[in-house]
């Protein structure tokens, strides 16, 4: 007869071997004598965060090349407005060196899970 997940109590838990309830406390199965191994998960960690850091990254070097490529008058196109210089000069390098600070950040936090 197999026993369901419903009828076990909190502190018990069912051997993976015979199925039958046992206390969690417990490291041998006394019905089947099967020795039950203590698993510990370890969560993902850093994993997910390293994914977002590794996409900011990128959108902040393809948002500084954009914003340069049309700033620094590149393009054909003629902007309605003027770019100031320090613009072009400093903000656009600082933003793709942030960039790439956010890209090695997340994958070092990859590399680390």
């Amino acid at each position: 007869m197999a026993f369901s997940t419903a009828s076990v109590s909190s502190d018990a838990r069912l051997c993976p071997y015979c199925g039958k309830p046992i206390a969690s406390r417990l490291t041998r199965c006394p019905f089947c004598r099967e020795e039950i191994q203590d698993v510990k998960f370890v969560g993902r960690g850093y994993r997910m965060e390293a994914r977002e850091k590794i996409r900011r990254g990128l959108f902040y070097i393809l948002l500084a090349a954009i914003i340069h490529y049309f700033a620094a008058g590149y393009s054909s196109l003629s902007l309605p407005v003027t770019i100031p210089t320090m613009v072009t000069v400093y903000l656009t390098p600082l933003m793709f060196l942030a960039g790439i600070g956010y890209e090695f950040y997340g994958v070092i936090l990859y590399l680390k899970s």
